[in-house]
């Protein structure tokens, strides 16, 4: 897949480690959420309405179950200090037009397929995740950009333990590799006013050795 990281002959010699050379991009204005399972502010639509973004889901569905088959829900990127905005395809088309909007959906279907099935074959369930793309200025080609796949913007769930619960009230299947465990911390100890108190090291070792487990499964590489 085209993406904004450069890696040409021409690059510079000393990069820090922790640092990529990336290309600018003209950057749509969406996130392009694509949902395996029903969860996160999915499942919270869903009560509401029985559908996400706009599309329609069977009755019945618990947090957690497994949709028919993948659905792009897209969000709108509001500006600095505003929250993003889930809307419909129909909004998408709107705001980048009939072309670019079906390309954002269909190539973020495409990757979602492609990176499920590369964390089922390392026991790991991918149930969603968000792309950002934007056109190469010189070639106007659909270009992948920002983090990709991460923790931080993925939910991934362990298959095995997923697989060993019959339901959603038999265990926590959806323990997930990612920030939630900050997220559980801060819902119990911060009223969401002002500045959040600092995280407990305990609570910053725990996320880290979630992430860093997550790596490991999908690498095989040791993370130190």
């Amino acid at each position: 897949m085209p993406n904004h990281v450069v890696t040409d002959a021409d690059v510079p010699a000393v990069i820090p480690a922790n640092a990529m050379l990336v290309k600018k991009l003209d950057m749509y204005p969406i996130e392009c959420v694509v949902r395996g399972y029903l969860s996160g502010s999915g499942w919270v639509e869903y009560q509401q309405s029985q559908s996400v973004c706009g599309i329609d889901l069977p009755a019945g569905l618990t947090d957690g179950d497994r949709l028919p088959e993948p659905i792009y829900t897209p969000a709108w990127k509001a500006p600095m200090g505003e929250h993003d905005e889930n809307i419909t395809f129909e909004r998408t088309t709107e705001l980048v037009g009939s072309t670019a909007a079906a390309a954002l959906r269909d190539t973020s279907l495409r990757v979602f397929a492609a990176a499920s099935a590369i964390a089922e074959s390392k026991g790991v369930i991918l149930a969603d995740t968000k792309f950002e793309f934007g056109a190469d200025p010189v070639t106007g080609e659909l270009t992948l950009a920002d983090e990709v796949l991460t923790s931080d913007s993925s939910r991934y769930w362990d298959a095995a333990v997923y697989a060993s619960t019959a339901s959603a009230t038999a265990g926590n299947r959806t323990a997930s590799f990612d920030k939630q465990i900050v997220r559980d911390w801060l819902a119990a100890h911060w009223d969401k006013r002002g500045t959040p108190p600092p995280l407990p090291p305990e609570i910053v070792e725990r996320t880290a050795a979630r992430y860093r487990e997550l790596i490991e499964r999908l690498t095989g590489a040791d993370v130190e």
